[in-house]
């Protein structure tokens, strides 16, 4: 399973970003998005990326997917999402810490996945 960060400058972009990865990159969310502080979703993306962001996100959210996490890492980069999606594995010192407080963040609202339920 793999934790996946989408930054961006609304929540539009947030909610055409999740439904880009369901609808064009196949993939399932595992329960719903949660909202995280920007500033720490920045400096996140930022130490896993190893560089400079460009941009400073004012809207951020974490998902879980399910499935293989190298799977998702492929579909997610043939997609074009308005958003910043950064894909956090299980290597990543980062994931246990964002794993753990996942239940405590707050639900983010106004998404509906359009794929059917098992």
């Amino acid at each position: 399973m793999a934790l996946v960060l989408i930054r961006a400058e609304n929540k539009g972009k947030i909610l055409n970003s999740l439904a880009d990865m369901e609808r064009h990159a196949g993939l399932k969310i595992n329960g719903s998005p949660r909202i995280i502080e920007p500033k720490v979703a920045d400096k996140v993306a930022q130490r896993i990326m190893n560089q400079r962001l460009k941009f400073n996100s004012t809207e951020s959210v974490m998902v879980r997917l399910e499935g293989d996490t190298t799977k998702s890492i492929m579909q997610i980069r043939k997609i074009h999402p308005p958003a910043h999606l950064v894909v956090i594995s299980e290597e990543y010192a980062e994931y246990r810490a964002l794993e753990d407080s996942f239940k405590k963040l707050p639900h983010f609202k106004g998404y509906y996945s359009h794929k059917k339920q098992d």
